[in-house]
């Protein structure tokens, strides 16, 4: 096979052909839940790149294939596996379960021949293409390329770069990525060679040698043997069964008169590596109109089972030339409209209906100046490892597109013209070229060329699958990267009972600690689900704090810092007696804890103390003080105040905690009903239990902020499922904004669980809030609220539908299924996976589920549980 490459100099490409290309590596934007405002911004950028181009370009759309250990490296990147066995384990298992599943990225690629300044350059240009030819069939070298003309194409490339409009990631292509797009376009249906290594990579390119470029061998790119219908795996096959030479020639011509060669409508390639089955079909129609929320059907090609690349051949034709040529097309119309008006039945309906597209286009065209006609010619390729699979592919995506009114064309004899188009530096197809769409730049960018599957991190833990793509594509999220990529490290995950909220929680949790940083944990379960949780999940790196047991003193006087101490006693006490700071009972207990806490050693005994000596005034605020006394008499007699009011207790030491994963594990505490938190004659009369309940809690919490807070050399976020009962109080809603507004300069998160996007806390919060997942929820008007929080359409009915959907019950296929926003602002569904491991057996909390760990799975485990 002939390779169409001459000369490789950072993103440029002299070719074959004589013309000099230059490639661009695009990141795709977009998603596909997104709101119309969204849609619109996407739409623009598109439409803007499109324009900024002029004469020829190529669109390359390649579905990069990624193995297990790819995937594996992205978990453990950036962590020390050997002071962290535990994040290994974890990206084994997760590789044995990916192993045998299909999985790919699609990639974007922009390639745009370069014209050369100046008519003595472009005579040169020419000149240098006949020469290459003449080189190519006298079995010549490549010649050489002058430091000159190197420099002169750079100059070129970078200014067309700078006039790119719309704003997108581009950046040009390394040298092995345009090999790379060679070798992918060959090994198809094979083991093909990686992009991740050809990202990393710095060979493959020519370097400027005493003045000219010289560059290494790309021989080796065309040790291939490609045969339109080959199927050397049959052929094989008819030898085994003892088939002769001659009975499979005389078979070979009979299938040349019955026809049945001309249905074998794919592309045997061979290379060293192996041999593989394409099959390319070019677009010939596309409808003249469709609904603009199902138009992107370049971004649908990522629901299908199997990979699917696009390679689109453009001509951009400025506003000025396409109304010329939309002019005399009009004029053709007329004289066929004349020549069918002496016919009986009269002009055809197709008439009146291209003249009124043809209208239309140049009304739009006229509106400005800088609007396009695209002229695209489209190859779309599928691929398999036998020739029955491939053509299996084939039938079926065709079926599909005939089904969403687009025409495609396997052609006879031109899958070998088609799968050159594909290659980098070719020239274009024929066939191609009769397969020629006409539209306006926004009704192409509408396609969706730029739009991808992709969600979630680069680098992180592996905590789903991807459910928008047809093949497998493992979600990974990395929280503790986030302030270093200047993003806040706050999750929320909302929905109903049995979710999977506290599943995702876990395993996030579990990940970093395993990956060598520290989680705070506030458990309020009665069942101490997340105490016996971190026990199995990080054994002998767990410390589980128990407020009923009252082992340690949480004494904010005697465990945090003087200022932070004296700040968090007050808040206790005000939202323990229900006090306003600004009343006189308020001002009582604001003189008593200043005084306790500039003690030698400070304490809340030292509180009462002060008290007392407050009530022994005359006056109002000697008897505000005792009735303040009083009531904290009541409070820190009872036992669940222990852990606060007990001196004797050893102090917990925040500087030296006994595990990277903490529970403070609050089983006994009773909280209010949450209709009582919004309504202060209400709260005050509830049962004791439940005011000391509500009160330490705040002050556990505040306590997990100081250590999150504290050590900056590793990340610490604060878990807090359930967590109405913080953000009800304006203490703990002033706790958790804090959290959101500061945990990123202290490389510190929070992760929160709620039933409903109001439980999270105010706008502010919620804003503040970079990954967003919205889980099954029932009710209407609470998915409404979902949505909104995700950042779409909370008027969207199929969004509603969708949400109230999720995870069906009874269904153990698809629990765990969500809606993730991502750091990135991208939106997908995603079903949560745990992988099945001992460490992990804890991790369900559905009454009567099987925690035992099943060996190694297929796949992976679902999350579903509270």
């Amino acid at each position: 096979m002939k390779v169409a490459i001459r000369h490789i100099h950072n993103n440029l490409v002299w070719a074959t052909s004589g013309t000099v290309w230059a490639v661009w590596r695009i990141e795709p934007i977009g998603s596909r839940y997104a709101s119309a405002l969204e849609r619109q911004e996407v739409l623009s950028r598109v439409t803007a790149l499109i324009r900024s181009l002029s004469g020829t370009a190529r669109l390359y759309s390649l579905c990069a294939r990624v193995e297990p250990w790819e995937i594996a490296a992205r978990m453990t990147a950036g962590v020390d596996l050997d002071a962290h066995p535990e994040a290994e384990e974890i990206a084994k298992v997760s590789k044995a379960m990916l192993t045998g599943e299909e999985m790919h990225r699609r990639t974007l690629w922009l390639a745009v021949p370069l014209q050369a300044p100046g008519r003595a350059a472009q005579w040169a240009q020419a000149r240098g293409a006949m020469w290459t030819v003449f080189e190519e069939q006298a079995g010549l070298p490549a010649a050489p390329v002058p430091e000159n003309e190197v420099t002169l194409y750079r100059g070129v490339a970078r200014q067309l770069e700078a006039g790119f409009g719309g704003g997108l990631q581009i950046r040009p292509a390394r040298p092995a990525e345009i090999v790379w797009m060679h070798q992918h376009a060959v090994h198809r249906g094979q083991a093909e060679p990686l992009l991740a290594d050809a990202e990393v990579s710095r060979q493959r390119g020519g370097k400027l040698v005493g003045a000219q470029l010289r560059s290494p061998s790309y021989a080796s790119l065309g040790q291939v043997r490609v045969l339109e219908g080959g199927d050397t795996a049959a052929q094989a096959e008819d030898r085994e069964q003892g088939e002769g030479l001659w009975a499979g020639v005389r078979r070979w011509l009979a299938s040349r008169f019955d026809g049945s060669a001309l249905s074998r409508l794919w592309l045997e390639v061979e290379t060293e590596d192996g041999t593989g089955y394409q099959s390319h079909m070019a677009l010939e129609e596309i409808p003249e109109a469709v609904i603009e929320s199902s138009a992107d059907i370049l971004a649908q090609l990522e629901r299908l089972e199997y990979p699917v690349d696009a390679t689109i051949d453009l001509t951009i034709v400025d506003s000025a030339k396409a109304r010329r040529q939309i002019a005399k097309k009009k004029k053709e119309l007329v004289d066929q409209a004349d020549q069918w008006a002496a016919h009986p039945t009269g002009a055809p309906d197709t008439i009146y209906g291209a003249a009124e597209t043809l209208g239309e286009q140049e009304a739009r065209l006229g509106r400005t100046s800088v609007e396009r006609e695209v002229q695209s010619r489209t190859v779309l390729t599928v691929w398999g490892p036998t020739a029955q699979e491939c053509d299996e592919r084939a039938r079926n995506f065709k079926a599909r597109l005939t089904g969403a009114d687009y025409g495609v064309i396997r052609p006879r004899g031109g899958q070998e013209r088609l799968f050159a188009l594909g290659l980098p530096g070719a020239a274009p197809a024929w066939r191609a070229r009769e397969c020629t769409q006409y539209q306006l730049s926004e009704d192409f960018a509408l396609s969706g060329p730029l739009t991808s599957g992709e969600i979630g991190d680069d680098t992180g833990s592996m905590i789903a699958q991807s459910l928008d793509v047809g093949t497998t594509r493992p979600v990974l999220l990395d929280l503790a990267g986030a302030p270093l990529r200047d993003a806040a490290a706050s999750l929320a995950v909302i929905g109903d009972l049995g979710s999977g909220k506290s599943v995702l929680l876990k395993r996030l949790t579990a990940d970093v600690v395993d990956r060598g940083h520290r989680a705070i944990v506030i458990d309020r379960t009665p069942q101490r689900e997340w105490s016996d949780f971190a026990r199995c999940a990080a054994p002998g790196r767990s410390q589980v704090i128990d407020a009923a047991r009252a082992e340690v003193s949480i004494d904010p006087l005697r465990v945090l810092p003087p200022a932070q101490g004296e700040a968090a006693a007050l808040s206790y006490l005000n939202l323990q007696l229900c006090l306003e700071p600004m009343s006189l009972q308020g001002a009582a207990v604001s003189r008593a804890v200043k005084a306790a806490a500039a003690a030698p050693r400070p304490h809340m005994g030292l509180v009462l103390a002060e008290l007392e000596a407050i009530s022994q005034e005359s006056g109002p605020r000697g008897d505000a003080a005792a009735e303040v006394l009083d009531l904290l008499h009541t409070v820190s007699d009872r036992p669940l105040a222990a852990m606060l009011f007990d001196p004797v207790l050893p102090a917990l030491d925040l500087d030296n905690l006994a595990g990277d994963l903490v529970v403070f594990t609050t089983a006994g505490l009773t909280l209010p009903p949450r209709e009582a938190l919004a309504r202060p004659e209400v709260l005050r009369t509830q049962p004791l239990e439940a005011l000391i309940g509500r009160a330490v809690l705040y002050v556990i919490a505040a306590i997990s902020r100081h250590v999150a807070f504290s050590d900056r050399t590793r990340f610490c976020p604060v878990v807090m499922d359930e967590c109405y009962w913080l953000t009800s109080s304006t203490e703990g809603h002033a706790l958790v904004k804090e959290l959101a507004h500061d945990g990123r300069k202290h490389w510190a998160g929070m992760y929160l669980g709620g039933h409903d996007a109001l439980d999270l806390g105010d706008e502010t919060i919620q804003g503040l809030i970079t990954y967003r997942l919205l889980a099954r929820t029932g009710d209407e008007a609470m998915a409404r609220r979902g949505l909104a929080f995700l950042n779409l359409p909370a008027d969207d009915e199929s969004l509603v539908q969708l949400v109230t959907g999720l995870s069906p019950t009874g269904n153990k296929r698809r629990v765990g299924e969500m809606l993730l926003h991502d750091g990135s602002g991208r939106i997908g569904q995603i079903q949560v996976i745990v992988p099945r491991i001992a460490r992990y057996a804890g991790i369900f909390t559905t009454p009567g589920k099987d925690t035992s760990p099943a060996g190694r799975g297929k796949v992976l485990e679902t999350a579903g549980a509270r």
